[in-house]
């Protein structure tokens, strides 16, 4: 999958927050969004 422009429209999507609850993007829709991850963070390195 490619890197998304800047400005795009982000495909739909869902995540667990840091609770264990899914939050999804459409959730947020009209506001601005800071997507915040960690790549390795809860993997075995």
């Amino acid at each position: 999958m490619a890197l998304p422009e800047i400005g795009s429209v982000p495909p739909a999507f869902t995540l667990p927050n840091q609770d264990g609850q899914n939050v999804s993007l459409s959730d947020h829709a009209g506001k601005h969004v800071v997507l915040w991850f960690y790549p390795r963070a809860f993997g075995n390195n």
